[in-house]
């Protein structure tokens, strides 16, 4: 089969098997810790980590677009979470027919917790990059996610 493609082509197809590789080896390094060392899954953590960012609380549409996943995605989890108590249902103030959900005190501690070994594990596998690299990847990184393409192309 002949390249059609230029080395500019070639160049950004590299970039993006790479970016996936290395992204796909971060999440499935973060899955591993979290259920070897923490006894809880990635999903988990991120819906613990939502509602640690919106203290007030979010209503199920809410958190789950927050996640980007589909509310059946988010609802067994959150289910489990208030099972154990980690998670407080209350009513909607502003719509009585939908309920909100956040962190209980005890699911805040476990959270606070959890994050901790999350940004250390992280720490560790960002550790060959020093500061100026990571400012770099960062800023090249904003780019490409601020990039708007247009779909018709």
């Amino acid at each position: 089969m002949v390249n059609h493609y230029d080395a500019n082509t070639r160049q950004h197809l590299r970039v993006w098997l790479k970016l996936l590789k290395t992204s796909t080896n971060i999440e499935t390094t973060l899955r591993e810790r979290l259920k070897k060392e923490c006894s809880t899954t990635l999903p988990r953590f991120d819906v613990m980590a939502a509602l640690d960012h919106h203290t007030d609380g979010l209503r199920m549409t809410e958190l789950s677009d927050f996640l980007m996943v589909s509310n059946g995605n988010v609802t067994g989890i959150v289910s489990r979470l208030a099972e154990s108590g980690l998670i407080e249902r209350t009513q909607d103030t502003h719509d009585r027919r939908a309920q909100k959900v956040c962190l209980s005190p005890s699911g805040q501690a476990e959270f606070k917790q959890l994050a901790q070994r999350h940004a250390q594990w992280i720490d560790d596998i960002m550790q060959p990059l020093n500061t100026e690299e990571s400012n770099t990847l960062l800023t090249l990184l904003e780019r490409l996610a601020n990039h708007k393409v247009d779909k018709n192309d």
